[in-house]
């Protein structure tokens, strides 16, 4: 793309990266997509990925193929880590390679990461669930140890350590993670093992909030707890994690005792905070941050003193607007729509008004609790409202007939296609982790590889394996001859 057309850059691959991208799919504009990842993110499914029901594939379709009949947008791989708002430019990493892009009207759609509420080093033993690497990561501890419990329980030793999983925090993705760990030890495993009975294993709820979904009101968030308990999930509310560690977690109660729970597998889905980019824009425009790290922007979601630039999704702080897809979607369309008006000559539009089209959080299968303006839903009708709601947002009509086999699969019966899980997927994260400069240390900077000097080495070698394997196809040497 050469020509002197508009520059929009929009950062992030999410909801409101890929939202905002495809509103400008009519306009004079040459559209950058720059995100750290080569895929969008279906973030609501995550868990189902993480408990075996979807492959990572039909929640997370790759971002080029998405748009590849936009011809005005390309796609860049790379994580942004500097935002020059006086230069106009955008500059991002990927493994060593930088590169500043320019624009000339700017979409932030970072979104927003796990929160560990100023306690890190807990992320070591509890993932959270925010990418594709977390869910692999736990779909791979979830089902690694049930696999471990089989192991100790045939050597006669103690499993129940291994056989409890806590999952701290009950919002709609801690609810959904708890009750379809339930479903997977009480349903789906029963029989697959011989020296465990899965039916016993303990999954715990943990919540410092006095009430289950509290964005749902008291009335669902009640149903939905006792819905847990009928699937044998423990909920203990007012309950703060003090400490955590590779065989369990510490925990204290409101009444001021404290306890101990021993459990390997735990699964953290309290608490966002929004992407780093936040305060970098902060700091350039002086616009304030909430605890968060949500940037306060202006009615029109521009930034102060930057028309220019436009930040929608988690990462605003604006009118107490939910960290929801919709806001995310919205936010992009309205931005995208004010791009295309300034380019036309049209008058700015209203301030953003988001329009609330309900909430909705599944508990199990046949069980949903649903929230659509002044209607409150709960049972089998609030989980066929979830089931076509999720689907109609999932990218691609092939994704869709997927996922919809596969529920049925998973909810009709009781199979999960998806439950393979290697060591890689359990530690890969925290082996990068100890590297200083992460997946970069792993590879050569930029020109300094030179393969030329063993080059003429290795073709001989392969040349003389290849002239050997015909030798010994064309003589009839291979095996053993049986004369008759």
């Amino acid at each position: 793309m050469t020509t002197q057309k508009h520059r929009v850059v929009v950062i992030g691959s999410g909801f409101g990266g890929l939202f905002g991208t495809k509103a400008l799919r009519r306009s004079d504009v040459e559209i950058t997509m720059i995100a750290k990842t080569t895929h969008h993110l279906f973030q609501p499914l995550l868990y189902q990925v993480a408990t075996g029901i979807l492959s990572e594939g039909e929640i997370a379709p790759p971002t080029r193929e998405v748009l590849s009949r936009q011809r005005n947008a390309k796609v860049l791989l790379g994580e942004v880590t500097d935002i020059d708002l006086e230069a106009q430019k955008v500059t991002s990493h990927v493994l060593g390679r930088e590169t500043v892009t320019e624009y000339d009207s700017l979409i932030v759609a970072a979104g927003a990461g796990q929160s560990y509420f100023g306690n890190d080093h807990f992320a070591e033993h509890a993932p959270g669930m925010k990418n594709i690497d977390d869910a692999l990561e736990l779909r791979g501890r979830i089902f690694g140890a049930f696999e471990l419990a089989e192991i100790g329980a045939s050597r006669g030793e103690d499993v129940d350590h291994l056989l409890t999983f806590v999952v701290v925090g009950a919002g709609p993705t801690g609810v959904e993670m708890a009750g379809q760990i339930a479903e997977l030890a009480h349903r789906t495993l029963r029989r697959d093992f011989r020296a465990i009975n899965t039916q016993s294993a303990r999954v715990v709820l943990v919540d410092a909030a006095p009430q289950v979904l509290p964005p749902f009101g008291a009335q669902l968030g009640a149903k939905a707890k006792k819905e847990l308990e009928k699937l044998g999930v423990e909920v203990v509310l007012n309950a703060m994690v003090t400490s955590l560690d590779e065989r369990g977690l510490d925990m204290k109660h409101k009444d001021g005792r404290t306890e101990r729970l021993e459990a390997v597998t735990k699964i953290w889905a309290a608490g966002v905070q929004a992407s780093p980019l936040g305060k970098l824009l902060a700091d350039q425009t002086g616009a304030p941050l909430d605890r968060a790290g949500r940037i306060g922007v202006n009615p029109d979601l521009t930034l102060p003193g930057h028309p220019e630039v436009f930040v929608v999704g988690d990462m605003i702080s604006l009118d107490h607007l939910p960290g929801v897809a919709q806001v995310a979607i919205q936010g992009a369309k309205y931005a995208a729509k004010e791009i295309d008006g300034r380019l036309k000559g049209k008058p700015a539009q209203a301030p953003f008004k988001y329009f609330d089209k309900g909430s909705m959080a599944i508990i199990s299968r046949f069980r949903a609790v649903a929230m659509v303006g002044k209607v409150r839903l709960t049972g089998t009708v609030a989980w066929l409202m979830w089931l076509g709601v999720h689907l109609v947002y999932i990218t691609g009509f092939k994704n869709r007939v997927t996922a919809l086999l596969h529920w049925a699969v998973s909810f009709l019966g009781t199979g999960r296609s998806e439950r393979t899980a290697t060591e890689q997927q359990i530690f890969g994260r925290n082996a990068l982790a100890r590297l200083e400069g992460g997946a970069s240390d792993l590879v050569s900077p930029p020109g300094e590889y030179d393969s030329s000097r063993e080059e003429g080495q290795r073709r001989e070698e392969l040349e003389a394996v290849a002239a050997e394997e015909a030798r010994l196809t064309d003589a009839n040497e291979r095996g053993v001859k049986v004369r008759a």
